[in-house]
C-alpha cells in the first residue's frame, strides 16, 4: 500500500510540475519589436500572450484569452477609450447566442464580464478588459475581445493613453 501511495504522490508531483501556473503580473522579457515603437500593443493570438513595447528588444508580457475559433480577427488599430468599472451591453452575437443575458450589466457587477477596466478599440466592438471569470485567461474564450486578469488590466490600463496603436497578429 506505501508503494502504491508513493508512486501516486509522485505521478501528482510530475503532473503538478508540467503545469505551468498563471501568473499575474507583466514579465519583463527580450523580444523581437521590429517596427513597433515604445508604447505599442502586440497581441499574439496563437500565444495567447499581449506585449506592451517598452523599447527596442524588450516588452512587459501579459497572458490573454482570446477570441474563439471563428471569432480570431487580426489587424491594426488604436486605443478608443479607457474605462474604469464599465457597464458591458452584449454584442448583438453574444445576445443572440445567449439570448437570457441582460441588455445592460452594470459597471462593478460581479456578472460583468469586462471586469475592472476596460480600453476598446478603435473601429470595432472589441476591447481589452478584464474579467469576472480568472480562469478564462489563457483560453481561446471570447467573441472577440482580449481578457486580462483584472491586475493586468490595471497595470496596462495606467501604462497606455488613448491613441496608443494595437497591432492583433495570428
Amino acid at each position: 500500500m506505501t508503494k502504491i501511495l508513493c508512486a501516486v504522490a509522485a505521478i501528482t508531483a510530475i503532473a503538478l510540475s508540467m503545469t505551468t501556473p498563471l501568473q499575474a503580473g507583466p514579465q519583463l522579457v527580450g523580444m523581437q519589436t521590429g517596427p513597433y515603437p515604445p508604447g505599442t500593443i502586440v497581441i499574439r493570438t496563437g500565444e495567447r500572450r499581449l506585449y506592451l513595447i517598452v523599447d527596442s528588444g524588450r516588452a512587459l508580457k501579459y497572458p490573454v484569452g482570446v477570441g474563439r475559433y471563428g471569432k480570431q480577427w487580426s489587424g491594426t488599430t488604436q486605443i478608443a477609450g479607457k474605462y474604469r468599472y464599465p457597464a458591458w451591453s452584449p454584442p448583438d452575437d453574444v445576445k443572440r447566442d445567449q439570448p437570457r443575458l441582460p441588455d445592460l450589466i452594470p459597471g462593478g457587477s460581479p456578472q460583468n464580464p469586462l471586469g475592472v477596466a476596460a480600453m476598446t478599440l478603435a473601429g470595432s466592438e472589441y476591447a481589452i478588459h478584464g474579467t469576472n471569470v480568472p480562469g478564462s485567461v489563457g483560453g481561446f474564450v471570447s467573441y472577440g475581445c482580449i481578457r486580462m486578469l483584472n491586475s493586468d488590466i490595471s497595470d496596462l490600463f495606467e501604462r497606455v493613453s488613448v491613441g496608443a496603436e494595437v497591432v492583433v497578429t495570428h
